[in-house]
């Protein structure tokens, strides 16, 4: 790996140390590196001196022997896997945000994190990618989610909308919404909404109701080799859809078909970090008093 693409976004509250550590780390380390513009003028704003040509904008990196950098939360993370993906580029995620289930690496310590990078001492996980389309076509140039798609209601008429799995019919959801979730997207919408946490690697969607009418309606855990379809019903002119943190409108009587896209992102994974470890600390499990002897 020869070349580190840093990613961030303005108003994330970033101190000017932190930023002063990230970029003082690169330049320490052995890699050539770029960052994204909106990154380099925080960083500029900050003291921090940014050749020009460090910068880039759609097209990220010069080197396929190269990975990325997610400085910020959950929510930067799904911004820089849009890159990361085009481009086939690994990232990873360093948590200056909150609850940080993507960018689940510690912020501090790049010195350390950058050596463990030079020195190989990671893994590389694949992720299910899903891939969205309608014969009405998708407005948005990513039609590609790490966590979910989601149908949610915008009117004070609730939403309905008609799932099918691989053509048969699953059910007909009305309430706020219904949204589909890979296995890294369990732990983000689809929990808050009552769904399982499923462990990434494994090979399976949760279509999970949101809110709904029917208090019999519960998730459901389908193979990821299924077509789920959805089709917006219902007496609402309108619903929104969202693919990941991407929203746009859809007029009543839209249909969308959710697939596991051809090729799946690549997420790195420092040693010293599991995914169980992030859950039980992020979930604060096993913190009652009796596990304590108090």
């Amino acid at each position: 790996m020869n070349e580190i693409i840093l990613f961030s976004k303005q108003g994330l509250g970033l101190t000017p140390d932190e930023m002063h550590d990230i970029f003082t780390a690169a330049g320490k380390s052995s890699f050539a590196w770029k960052v994204n513009r909106e990154f380099a003028a925080s960083a500029r704003a900050a003291g921090i001196d940014i050749p020009q040509d460090r910068e880039y904008d759609d097209t990220c990196c010069s080197e396929t022997d190269a990975i990325m950098l997610s400085c910020g939360g959950d929510g930067t993370f799904l911004e820089a896997a849009k890159y990361a993906y085009r481009n086939r580029l690994p990232i990873l995620g360093i948590n200056y945000g909150h609850l940080g289930f993507l960018a689940n690496t510690p912020r501090g310590g790049m010195d350390e994190i950058f050596a463990q990078l030079h020195n190989r001492r990671y893994d590389i996980q694949p992720r299910t990618m899903l891939h969205i389309s309608s014969h009405n076509g998708i407005p948005d140039s990513h039609p590609y989610a790490l966590n979910e798609f989601t149908i949610h209601r915008t009117e004070t008429s609730m939403a309905c909308t008609e799932v099918y799995v691989d053509g048969e019919k699953l059910a007909s959801y009305r309430g706020d919404g219904v949204l589909v979730s890979t296995p890294t997207g369990s732990t983000a919408y689809s929990l808050s909404v009552g769904g399982p946490i499923v462990a990434p690697m494994c090979e399976c969607f949760v279509v999970a109701p949101i809110a709904p009418h029917n208090l019999t309606m519960r998730p459901m855990v389908i193979p990821d080799t299924s077509t789920v379809t959805l089709r917006i019903e219902g007496r609402a002119n309108s619903s929104a859809a969202s693919i990941d943190n991407r929203s746009f409108n859809a007029p009543c009587g839209s249909e969308f078909t959710v697939h596991k896209a051809d090729n799946p992102i690549f997420l790195i994974k420092l040693q010293n970090i599991s995914f169980y470890d992030t859950l039980r600390n992020k979930m604060m499990w096993g913190l009652d008093s009796w596990e304590n002897g108090k």
